[in-house]
């Protein structure tokens, strides 16, 4: 493991967790988490990434035997607690707090990079296809202006909308419309379920609805959505300073456990490090929790009882 080629460091809030663990770890209880007592995993909103959360944490407890619980916690409450040793691991970052991850895994060094995950994220603006086949034009943002009353709700103030998930979402939707001269607004639906919602009546009625979406998600193989085409994406665009005028960057999601965690955290750490899968299977996954009403640890439990020989390979035995 990469954390054990160099000395541990200790994050100032994380001191009294590391000591016990540390402690522990000299112990000889044979614990699969090492002497983590459980392994805590951030459960972010988003039904994809409660798909990685709850596969992991059945193979931890099935498998492993580790007790695992999940704390709900957007991005940022999640690499802070990562930082102080609230939770174990973040199975799918998107890069959303880059200062943070700067801070915590290059000057704090309380953080360590776990690796991908597998799915690419791809984050921009999608229409229904239905209304992109008969109005091709709005594909191309240059003729979005000439949409947006069409695209205008009450909420918007006369401008055209962009509807987005939820107002504490990451993204840099309001700087790209100031850029691009754009006359549209933001808008949050109040979460993705809303936004799916919105999608799913658009399509169904034919109306006309811009929002804000992203791949992986299992959405698509039930709509057909049209992604707009937005300035090509260029290094440090986005930065302050930066000109602002470009789209969303493919993003490898990736995950990162806590430092001590990841030295002394035994089989399960290593399961975690291992554990990376493909865009469709937590496609799958995620639409048994959104689409069929299942609960995560049902969804995950279906799951691994088909895909044994995958599980196994994660840990090794395949």
């Amino acid at each position: 493991m990469e954390t054990g080629q160099r000395a541990l460091r200790l994050p100032a809030a994380g001191t009294a967790l590391a000591l016990v663990v540390l402690a522990g770890c000299t112990s000889g209880t044979g614990q699969a988490a090492g002497a983590f007592p459980e392994v805590v995993i951030a459960m972010p909103a988003w039904t994809g990434g409660q798909a990685n959360a709850a596969v992991a944490a059945h193979v931890l407890r099935e498998e492993l035997g580790v007790p695992v619980r999940l704390r709900e916690l957007s991005p940022g409450q999640a690499w802070d607690q990562l930082d102080q040793g609230g939770v174990q691991v973040v199975l799918e970052d998107w890069g959303a707090s880059p200062d943070k991850r700067r801070l915590y895994t290059a000057q704090r060094m309380s953080v360590v990079p776990a690796g991908d995950l597998g799915p690419v994220g791809r984050v921009g603006w999608y229409v229904p296809g239905g209304y992109a086949a008969a109005n091709p034009g709005v594909l191309d943002w240059r003729n979005l202006n000439e949409y947006a009353d069409t695209f205008a709700s009450a909420e918007s103030d006369g401008r055209g909308r962009l509807l987005t998930g939820g107002p504490d979402d990451a993204s840099h939707d309001e700087a790209l419309i100031d850029a691009l001269d754009l006359a549209y607004t933001t808008v949050p639906a109040g979460g993705e379920e809303q936004l799916i919602e919105a999608l799913r009546g658009a399509d169904r009625d034919g109306g006309a609805v811009l929002a804000n979406w992203w791949q992986p998600h299992w959405l698509h193989e039930e709509l057909e959505l049209a992604e707009v085409e937005l300035p090509e994406h260029t290094a440090g665009c986005h930065r302050e300073g930066g000109p602002d005028r470009c789209g969303y960057p493919d993003i490898p999601l990736r995950k990162y456990l806590n430092a001590v965690f990841a030295e002394h955290g035994g089989e399960a750490a290593a399961f975690l490090t291992d554990f990376s899968w493909t865009a469709e299977e937590q496609n799958e996954v995620a639409r048994m929790i959104a689409a069929e009403g299942m609960s995560p640890e049902g969804a995950a439990a279906r799951w691994a009882e088909k895909n044994t020989e995958r599980i196994a390979g994660w840990l090794g035995e395949g």
